[in-house]
């Protein structure tokens, strides 16, 4: 069955109270999972997820309505069968503000999903140095040093942003032997 058409990226959680909300929805381990299962297989239904992640239908169901309460998901009611409702993973765009500006509810729920990142980070940090010592085509990566302005900075960080846009897609969507790939990127001065 034809996929629908791409219904763009659109900005969400711009307001502190709706960023806390996805800060939470991001750090529970089923809906992480159900999020990685949609990007990767693409459509499906509670079922289908229950007996792919091993968790009944009453929970995928719940998780389901939580991540498209969050707009992490988006119905495909092309593919509708009576009461049966399929998923597919949103194109969404998030700008965390930087922490002086959130709130100390903001803060905490940022700080323990940063936490679960982190760990998740180094596990893949640790995979990318033996498989890049190991040589393929997969694994790549860059570290440089550069003098910039504040300015140049935003202008650089704006111009990686649209690189990532357009090269986002869901494993679903992409070309035959494309597999999904983890991209982390930072910047910051060398010294105070």
């Amino acid at each position: 069955m034809a996929e629908p058409a791409d219904p763009g990226l659109r900005d969400i959680g711009t307001t502190a109270e709706e960023r806390i909300a996805l800060y939470q929805t991001w750090s529970n381990p089923v809906r992480r999972r159900i999020l990685a299962h949609l990007a990767e297989h693409g459509p499906a239904n509670s079922t289908a997820l229950a007996k792919a992640l091993g968790e009944s239908t009453g929970t995928t169901s719940y998780h389901l309505r939580k991540l498209a309460e969050q707009h992490l998901i988006d119905e495909v009611g092309e593919l509708a069968n009576g009461r049966e409702r399929w998923w597919r993973v949103s194109r969404i765009s998030v700008r965390t503000p930087p922490r002086s500006q959130m709130t100390a509810e903001e803060r905490e729920a940022s700080e323990q999903l940063a936490s679960m990142r982190a760990s998740h980070d180094i596990e893949l940090y640790l995979r990318f140095t033996a498989e890049y010592d190991a040589g393929g085509g997969w694994v790549d990566g860059d570290r440089f040093g550069t003098a910039l302005t504040e300015d140049e900075v935003r202008s650089f960080v704006a111009e990686y942003r649209a690189l990532v846009e357009k090269y986002s897609r869901s494993l679903y969507e992409a070309p035959p032997g494309a597999r999904q790939m983890s991209v982390r990127f930072f910047i910051v001065p060398e010294d105070e």
